[in-house]
């Protein structure tokens, strides 16, 4: 069995589509894709490229991936990794994709000077968290991710350049 990690392509946009709605549909979320495979394929190999993504193979076969894009830590100055989804085909699990997957990362992020490389996880997803702990991650429970979108991300940002005067 041979393992290799490669970066998608433009050609690749089917596969990945493919894969993001196989991760969904592992982490019970399928209700929740609604790219357009079109738009994804801009944001991804576009003029200006907002992730990057590499695709794992055994045998040739494409069985993973790794969605990826640059955060940047301002306490170390330096640029970071966050890896936004790693997904293995069950079928392809315990080969050893996964943690080639998550080393071609923690390489790219040290070629790159990143500070670090980091992701979430969903907490009971125990396989997982038990995977990653074993490659030395450790949990950051005293952050609470956040997040805007929707409605609220529309509202929010009509209230940007509007002046506010304090009394």
């Amino acid at each position: 069995m041979s393992i290799s990690i490669r970066a998608a392509t433009p050609d690749d946009l089917p596969l990945v589509a493919r894969l993001i709605r196989a991760l969904a549909e592992y982490e019970k979320l399928a209700h929740e894709v609604r790219f357009d495979e079109a738009v994804l394929g801009e944001k991804l190999f576009g003029p200006r490229p907002y992730a990057e993504v590499a695709i794992g193979e055994i045998d040739g076969e494409a069985q993973g991936f790794a969605l990826f894009f640059h955060n940047f830590s301002t306490f170390e100055g330096k640029p970071g990794i966050y890896l936004e989804d790693l997904f293995v085909q069950p079928a392809a699990r315990g080969s050893g994709l996964g943690k080639a997957l998550l080393s071609h990362l923690a390489a790219l992020a040290t070629e790159r000077d990143c500070a670090r490389l980091e992701w979430s996880v969903l907490d009971w997803n125990e396989p997982a968290i038990g995977f990653y702990k074993s490659l030395g991650a450790r949990l950051m429970d005293e952050w609470t991710v956040m997040r805007v979108d929707g409605d609220a991300l529309a509202r929010l940002g009509a209230n940007a350049g509007n002046s506010v005067e304090i009394a």
